[in-house]
């Protein structure tokens, strides 16, 4: 099941060619990952998709293990959010690949843009040895109900 998480882009966004950086990608995918799978800091989750506690002293930390980034157009400075469409393709023992569409809001659906696709794979780590662990039987069927079939993303294909 895909996710959608509007993020809005900043000025500061842009590069000198006038468009989002490259770099900026990875931190809008890495928003939007977050804002699916993290606990709210001090608070209880408002989804079942939202496991993994980011506070200091949790007993587990997630840490990205490859990304791949396809940009299908130029992304300029947009002022509507950005939908971000967010899935789980895979479920590993330790690891979760986390797939990505980058769109612009349109006021109509023919207008939609594909801005980029882009994967993630996580793996989750014991924070005490710093050893991948297996996932928990909660996070998998957390996990689980966002799962969807994979893309194929860049020479993949």
């Amino acid at each position: 099941m895909r996710v959608h998480v509007p993020l809005y882009l900043r000025w500061a966004d842009l590069d000198a060619y006038g468009h989002v950086n490259n770099s900026v990608m990875l931190r809008l995918l890495e928003e939007a990952r977050i804002r699916l799978m993290w606990l709210p800091a001090g608070g209880h989750p408002a989804d079942k998709t939202r496991i993994f506690d980011a506070e200091a002293g949790a007993d587990s930390l997630t840490v990205v293990a490859q990304q791949h980034i396809e940009y299908k157009n130029v992304l300029p400075y947009l002022e509507t959010p950005l939908d971000i469409n967010v899935w789980v393709g895979r479920l590993g023992g330790s690891s979760v690949d986390i797939y990505y569409e980058v769109y612009g809001t349109p006021e109509t659906p023919e207008q939609s843009v594909l801005y980029a696709r882009a994967m993630s794979t996580l793996v989750v780590i014991d924070a005490a040895t710093q050893k991948p662990r297996r996932l928990r039987e909660n996070e998998r069927d957390a996990l689980q109900s966002l799962r969807e079939e994979p893309i194929a993303i860049g020479r993949s294909r």
